[in-house]
This record gives structure tokens, C-alpha cells and sequence, in this order.
């Protein structure tokens, strides 16, 4: 079987060296035969190398990556392996979605009803309304989502997260670039 140099390998699967290195290193690859001390592959690392390509532009971790591989019998079918990983990936970009839509909604907001006529205004209601709140909540979902005191997921939670009371989008007067 021919054998391919990190070059080639990096060519055709469109991958710099480094990164094969370090997929060699951290294990997900198995470690190339040596010849005059360069590394040589056989292709099998080519459909390996496609499969963790793949799943890193799907958003998996390496650790997920890890598990896809390695976490199985090796009778385990790849549709078998996939469908876990991807059902929780789903989920976490179903959470992720939520959190997008709720942000979208609050600049769409903040468009239409900011009624600041300085940055200070807006920093003044949105400090005060922080100060009143007195607790950091994130404005995008990520691996940790609030619960309420029964341990539920509350989920993304409305304007206050950003600091924005109500009472700071009901300024009476036009705006400046409505007049």
C-alpha cells in the first residue's frame, strides 16, 4: 500500500501538518510509521481525518470526537455511533436557537422603542436596573442555563439580562433619526 507524507495527507483532506500532528498527539489519530524519521501514513488516515473534518464542522468537541471513535465496541455500526452524538447535539443547538431568537428579540426592541438621547441615558437605566437586579445573568445560553429555586430550566430570560427596564424604552419623544 502506498504510503503518504503529512504533506500529502495535509493536501488532500485540506488540513495544515500541525493539526494532523495534534490529532496524532492527542490520540484521535494512530501514530505514524517512521521512515528516515519523517512521518508516513497509510490512506485509512485519510477516512479518518474525513470523519473528525466532518465533525468538527458540525460543531463537535473533541472529546465528542473521542467518544464517536473510540467510545464503542468496534462492532458497533457508525449510524449507531452518530445518532447519540447528534441527538445531543441537536438539542444543544435547539438551546442554542432559543437564546439566539430571545437576543434577536431584545435588539429588535432596543431598535424600536430606545428613547436615550446619550450613551449615558442608556448607561444610566441599564446600570441602575443591574444594581436593582443584583444578579448576573447571561445574555446567550451556553453550557449552563439558569434554573429557577426548583432547579428547572428557566431558559433565556427578557430584557432584564441585558439591563434594560421597560421603564427605559418609554421615553415620550421622538427619537432623533425619527424627526
Amino acid at each position: 500500500m502506498d504510503q503518504l507524507t503529512i504533506s500529502q495527507v495535509a493536501r488532500q483532506i485540506r488540513l495544515r501538518p500541525s493539526a494532523i500532528r495534534y490529532y496524532e498527539r492527542i490520540g484521535l489519530l494512530p501514530p505514524a510509521q517512521r521512515l528516515s524519521g519523517q512521518r508516513r501514513y497509510d490512506r485509512t488516515v485519510l477516512y479518518r481525518l474525513a470523519i473528525i473534518r466532518c465533525a468538527r464542522q458540525l460543531g463537535f468537541t473533541l472529546s465528542e470526537i473521542r467518544h464517536l471513535i473510540f467510545g464503542f465496541r468496534d462492532s458497533t455500526r457508525a449510524s449507531e455511533r452518530w445518532r447519540p452524538l447528534s441527538q445531543r447535539k441537536l438539542a444543544e443547538l435547539d438551546q442554542l436557537m432559543d437564546g439566539i431568537k430571545a437576543v434577536r428579540g431584545l435588539l429588535k426592541k432596543l431598535l424600536r422603542k430606545c428613547r436615550c438621547d446619550t450613551l449615558d441615558q442608556c448607561g444610566k437605566a441599564i446600570f441602575q436596573n443591574m444594581n436593582r437586579d443584583r444578579v448576573a445573568r447571561p445574555l446567550v445560553a451556553g453550557p449552563r442555563h439558569r434554573q429557577d429555586a426548583a432547579g428547572r430550566h428557566t431558559g433565556m430570560g427578557t430584557g432584564g439580562d441585558l439591563g434594560l427596564p421597560d421603564r427605559h424604552f418609554a421615553r415620550s419623544g421622538p427619537r432623533a433619526e425619527d424627526r
